[in-house]
């Protein structure tokens, strides 16, 4: 056969054969071996200009991108926690009941946003379910991550690889896959991926605790700052135990300063007045969602905001307007307190909150003195925090990452989102998941600057990177070369055998690449497999699909297993354990259904 290829067949053999590699090793990243490809095959004259950049305007890169955008904006309303809370109230004590709870549900979620998302979302919820109600940690992550990834074949907006496939689908002819179209093999795989860890969970699951959250890891999620009570503001009247119990705020209260004095406890009922300053411990988004509540402001800023320069930009994108300085030791600030050193006249800067990795703060913070090692989150012009960055009595400067959930714009995120799929389903997908992006923007349910940081870009470049290999295969003839070649391999094998053997080895590469570079190399050459067979190419190319992001055979198979990894204390030959069993499942369900569908 190597003597009957053309040179543009060599040629296009060559660029699969070093794309393949490069993409195993991971000696450059994924993102530029993509633009590599379409540099390649423009390079050998087998596609055009127009040709190879094709893939930045198809359907997956158009798609992809919006659906970063619209689950981005879930995450930024609160829809996306509020999820989560409710699937742990659902859950209830038993083991049995929670994975009955917690795995359909993540599926679902994970069929409309990225799984990814979804289990760094639920894997705080879980394991707080899982001390609350005595359960070992390691019996619920390893389900929460499989789920996630079981629903992501569900939609095939639930992974770029679905997308993949489609366009691959539609390049050679074929209608493409619709938004439901794998619904059917989708939802019977996490019906039987949850009745399997029903099943055989209980033998094939370790029992470990997990990493320990001690209080004193290096973990930047408690902040002490000050709110300053004013005239407008909604905490008026209401006492501290109301206060805590709105669900809108996640603050706790270490202290009350009334008129300069501090309040002792018990707070009781006592009611919040005009001028009180409440000494808070609060997360960097509720930091943030703080510093935009209309009738609050943190201390700092009522009291000398006026004389510090303010930083240009939105306040709606404050976190790139903050910075974090670490306190050096043997600095000329340890010992000494913030009111002390009057950042105001020393650098022009605001300090609004701080972190400390030992101890509790219930004073006011100008009067807190600093040790080595604390984290002052500074708010500034660039010139003030140039100067900050300056000063050697900080250890190192680090942005500030926090972002405030618009909790009152949850409702709208959920109809734009469900109008979207209903669009995608019975419109026209590309479009709506443009529209979509568009309307949460528009509706403020996260800024221009947070669409875009939504977008994973790396993805999105590989999608559209991709894409021109299978066109180029197709365009040189490399395809049916190939084609030939595997058939007459597979001479005389039943189709479910092909099928079967065909996820075996996806299944088993996927797990060194990502679902996106599996689905794109592979794709091509089971669409050629089966036009060579005259087969109908759907069951070939979704099969390769979904081996690409169903496989669980180790923990570096997906980002979602390297979550739970450490938290749940898992070893590799866990996930070989549990993970072989449910892959095979899932091969078998996969061929059967894919053939029962389009064969």
């Amino acid at each position: 056969m190597l003597f009957d290829l053309t040179g543009p067949q060599l040629a296009v053999f060559a660029v699969l054969v070093v794309a393949f590699v490069l993409l195993i090793t991971e000696r450059i990243r994924s993102d530029i071996v993509a633009l590599l490809i379409v540099l390649s095959v423009w390079a050998i004259g087998v596609l055009e200009p127009e040709e190879a950049l094709s893939g930045f305007s198809s359907e997956p890169a158009i798609v992809v991108a919006g659906i970063f955008v619209l689950t981005g904006a879930l995450e930024r309303t609160g829809v996306s926690a509020a999820a989560g809370r409710l699937i742990a109230r659902l859950a209830g004590s038993s083991y049995s009941r929670a994975i009955l709870v917690i795995m359909p549900a993540v599926a679902v979620l994970s069929a409309f946003t990225h799984h990814v998302t979804t289990t760094a979302a639920l894997l705080p919820v879980t394991l707080k379910l899982a001390k609350d109600k005595d359960i070992a940690a390691s019996r619920l992550l390893m389900p929460l991550a499989f789920a996630a990834s079981l629903g992501t074949t569900i939609t095939i907006i639930g992974a770029p690889a679905f997308l993949i496939a489609s366009g691959i689908l539609r390049a050679a002819g074929r209608p493409g896959l619709g938004i439901f179209s794998i619904a059917p093999i989708g939802l019977a795989l996490s019906v039987a991926g949850t009745l399997f860890v029903l099943l055989a969970g209980r033998l094939l699951l370790p029992v470990r605790r997990g990493e320990e959250d001690s209080a004193g890891r290096f973990r930047l999620d408690a902040y002490f700052t000050e709110l300053t009570v004013l005239a407008d503001s909604p905490f008026l009247g209401k006492s501290m135990a109301e206060l805590e119990a709105d669900s809108r705020y996640s603050f706790r209260v270490v202290g009350w300063l009334r008129d300069g004095r501090r309040v002792p406890r018990p707070f009781t009922d006592r009611p919040l007045a005009e001028g009180d300053v409440l000494i808070v411990r609060t997360s960097p988004e509720e930091l943030v969602q703080i510093r935009q509540e209309a009738g609050v402001e943190l201390h700092p800023v009522a009291q000398y905001g006026e004389q510090v320069a303010a930083p240009a930009g939105d306040s709606a994108d404050l976190p790139d307007q903050l910075v974090q300085a670490v306190v050096a030791p043997h600095s000329d600030l340890v010992g000494r307190s913030l009111g002390q050193i009057d950042f105001r006249e020393r650098y022009g800067a605001l300090v609004i909150a701080m972190w400390r990795q030992q101890g509790w703060i219930q004073q006011e913070l100008a009067r807190v003195r600093l040790r080595a090692g604390d984290v002052l989150v500074i708010q500034g012009d660039e010139e003030a925090l140039a100067r900050v960055s300056n000063d050697r009595t900080f250890l190192m400067l680090a942005p500030f990452h926090g972002e405030a959930q618009r909790r009152r714009k949850a409702w709208v995120a959920g109809v734009i989102m469900a109008a979207s799929v209903a669009g995608a389903a019975f419109v026209n997908i590309e479009m709506a998941a443009v529209a979509g992006a568009v309307a949460m923007i528009q509706t403020g349910c996260l800024t221009a600057r947070q669409a875009y940081r939504a977008i994973d870009a790396r993805i999105y470049v590989f999608i559209a990177g991709a894409i021109p290999l299978g066109l180029a295969m197709e365009k040189s003839g490399a395809s049916q070369k190939l084609a030939d070649l595997l058939q007459r391999a597979a001479g005389g094998w039943n189709e479910t055998v092909i099928l079967l053997t065909i996820f075996a080895v996806v299944a088993v590469l996927t797990q060194f690449m990502s679902d996106s570079a599996t689905t794109a190399i592979f794709a091509p050459v089971a669409l050629a497999l089966a036009q060579a067979l005259d087969r109908p190419p759907e069951p070939y190319v979704v099969t390769v699909a979904m081996a690409a992001v169903a496989s669980f055979l180790t923990p570096i198979g997906h980002h979602g297993n390297l979550l739970i990894y450490g938290p749940g204390g898992y070893r590799f030959a866990d996930f070989v354990r549990a993970g072989a069993p449910l892959t095979a499942i899932v091969g078998v369900i996969v061929v059967v259904m894919a053939q029962w569908l389009w064969g």
